[in-house]
C-alpha cells in the first residue's frame, strides 16, 4: 500500500488549487498545512511520515524543495518523487547537491516560470536525481494551465 503525500508551496496551503484537486481526486492522500520556516515545515513533514513507507511524494515549488530534501534524507522510504516547479535553486538545497538519488523522479516545470527559473533547476535536478524524467511545459510557475492534464492516476499509482 503506497502512501501519497502532497506538500504545498511557500505562499499556498492545503486548500490551494493543487491541494483541493488532490483532496477531491485522491481522498486517501495526506494533505497538510506547512507553516513557518523550513526547519518547522521539515519537522512537521518528518513527523507525519515517521511510520510511512512506499511514499509517493508530490511537492510544489517550496514544497518541492521540502520533498527533495526529505527524499535525500529518506530515500529508502520513497517510491516516487513528483516535483512541480521545485525551488531547488535556493541555498537551502545546496547541502544536498552532492547526493545521488536513485528513486524515480518526475519533474514538471513551466517554461514561462518567472518565480523559480527552469534552467538552473533542471541542471541541479540532473546532478542529484539519477532516475529523472524532466518535463518542460508551456506554462507559468503555478502550472495552472497544465496541472490537471497530467496523468495523475499513473503518476500516483502503485
Amino acid at each position: 500500500m503506497v502512501t501519497r503525500v502532497f506538500v504545498h508551496g511557500l505562499d499556498s496551503s492545503s486548500r490551494g488549487n493543487k491541494g483541493t484537486f488532490f483532496r477531491e481526486k485522491y481522498p486517501d492522500m495526506i494533505i497538510e498545512d506547512y507553516p513557518g520556516d523550513l526547519e518547522n515545515r521539515m519537522s512537521k513533514l518528518c513527523r507525519i511520515l515517521a511510520d510511512k513507507k512506499d511514499i509517493i511524494l508530490v511537492g510544489s515549488s517550496y514544497g518541492g524543495l521540502m520533498a527533495a530534501i526529505y527524499a535525500c534524507n529518506n530515500e529508502d522510504r520513497i517510491k516516487r518523487l513528483i516535483l512541480l516547479a521545485p525551488a531547488l535553486n535556493l541555498e537551502d538545497f545546496s547541502p544536498y547537491r552532492s547526493t545521488a538519488i536513485k528513486s524515480p523522479v518526475i519533474l514538471y516545470h513551466g517554461s514561462r516560470d518567472d518565480i523559480v527559473p527552469p534552467d538552473p533547476v533542471h541542471d541541479i535536478a540532473e546532478e542529484v536525481f539519477q532516475n529523472l524524467r524532466y518535463n518542460i511545459v508551456d506554462d507559468d510557475h503555478s502550472l495552472s494551465e497544465t496541472f490537471t492534464s497530467f496523468d495523475w492516476d499513473t503518476l500516483l499509482g502503485d
